[in-house]
């Protein structure tokens, strides 16, 4: 069988779940990354979405994908149902992110967050040069038809983790693609994290 190839975040966060996990894929779009899962790596992986054309794409690979929105009905899953509930470029789109991460960590024993970088320093100079929203690859919508509403940096990301009192267990920055280690809040465009709940 022939695997459909990955873009590299989606790669990322593939390479962070065990072979045999089980998963729910939050905002999980068409389904790639659970058909990669699942046939990589044999993951006992579902979906939600918002999206019912994407669902229904889902579903035409054989995915466990339902219809919903994240930000109200994650609280229908069971405690402690998956071994990773995953987040991936969908962070900043949830009306109540905070919530969501709760939920995320209510419902799975780990949780894999990926999402565009605020802070980097592209998007920082285009912002104090125009004055206006920045629009970027990873941000490629204007303001008043982004999907986006809660931008973060990953400051923010790590000030909310630490207010929580979440585990970090490991975090990647990459700025396109390639791995950032010095001052990822403003070299890097993209964060990738695995958070495990409190002591």
């Amino acid at each position: 069988m022939t695997l459909e190839p990955l873009p590299p975040r989606l790669a990322r966060v593939a390479e962070l779940v065990p072979k045999g996990a089980s998963v729910l894929d939050v905002g999980c779009a068409d389904g790639l990354l659970l058909r990669h899962l699942r046939d990589a790596r044999g993951v006992d992986g579902r979906g939600i979405e918002l999206d019912p054309a994407l669902v229904a794409e889902a579903l035409a690979h054989g995915l466990s994908v339902v219809q919903g929105d994240a930000d109200t009905e994650l609280a229908q899953f069971p405690t402690a149902a998956v071994d990773y509930a995953i987040l991936s470029e969908a962070l900043q789109a949830m009306r109540a992110p905070d919530r969501v991460l709760t939920e995320l960590l209510r419902i799975g024993r780990r949780a894999i967050v990926a999402f565009p970088n605020f802070g980097h320093w592209r998007v920082r100079l285009d912002l104090l040069l125009t004055g206006r929203m920045p629009v970027t690859p990873d941000l490629p919508a204007s303001w008043y038809a982004t999907p986006n509403i809660h931008l973060c940096t990953i400051r923010d990301f790590e000030a909310l983790v630490a207010e929580r009192g979440w585990r970090v267990e490991a975090r990647r920055f990459t700025r396109q693609n390639r791995e950032v280690r010095w001052h990822p809040n403003l070299w890097a465009d993209h964060a990738l994290y695995v958070l495990a709940p409190g002591p």
